[in-house]
Parts: C-alpha cells; structure tokens; sequence
C-alpha cells in the first residue's frame, strides 16, 4: 500500500473549496477529548453538571475542537503539510447527537522558502450555530 499524496502548493488557487468533514459528537468523544487534554472539568464528562451550568449537555472542550481543525485540514492536505497556526473563536457548544460539519475555503496563497503558506477560512457548525469558526494557516511543499 502506498503513502497517501499530499497536496502540492502549486496546484492550489484562492478560492478552493476543502472536502465537507462530518464529525458524529458523541459523549464518548467528548469524553475521550477531554481525558486526552487532561481537562477534568465537570462540564466536559457530566452531562446533569453542564446542565444545571446552563449549557444543553456535557459539551467538546478546545483543546479537543483544535485537534479535530487540526484533523480536518490536514486529511485535506496530506502528510507533507505542516500546520502553522491555528486562530479559531468558538460559538455554540458541540453537544452529543448533534452532528459538526466541518467546512473550510483557501483564503490566500504565499510563496516562502520554497514552500506555499496556505490560509484555509474554516467553520464548524451544528444546528445550534457556529461552534468555531477561524483560521488555519499551514505549509506545503510546492
């Protein structure tokens, strides 16, 4: 089996749509994410706590929404991209049994040492609003 192609700089334009990105949130990985982060607040893993908080359910942390950006750009770019930087504001919480898509636009193209600096506009959202919405700079080979 061969390695997975990564993308090529070169080949990209401004205006490039990334592939959808369907996450399933489930309490187990809202669970795992948080264990994963060592973030052991109780809004992360108990769903009566996180209500009586305010919140609809127990809810995704960060840490876990910047892996899953993280994710989501590079099953896009491939194993030569090397993420940069990651710029994202959250909105609505990512609960269990909502869906999280994923979908993101190439906002500007640069030329760097003989690389191409990728920015990717980037949203995730459920049927409660936008849960993050940002940036995502990386780069790839050219």
């Amino acid at each position: 089996m061969s390695a997975p192609e990564s993308l090529k700089g070169s080949e990209l334009k401004v205006g490039d749509a990334l592939p959808d990105f369907d996450l399933p949130v489930t309490s187990t990985v809202i669970v795992a994410g948080a264990i994963a982060s060592r973030d052991f607040m109780p809004v992360h893993h108990d769903a009566e706590y996180a209500r009586s908080q305010g919140a609809p359910d127990m809810f995704m942390n960060i840490l876990t929404t910047n892996g899953y950006v993280s994710r989501f750009v590079t099953d896009w770019a491939g194993p030569e991209a090397m993420v940069r930087k990651i710029a994202i504001r959250l909105g609505a919480p990512a609960v269990p049994g909502k869906m999280l898509r994923f979908s993101g636009e190439v906002t500007s193209l640069a030329e760097e040492s003989g690389e191409v600096v990728v920015e990717v506009a980037m949203r995730a959202a459920n049927e409660l609003g936008d849960h993050a919405t940002g940036t995502v700079t990386l780069s790839l080979p050219r």
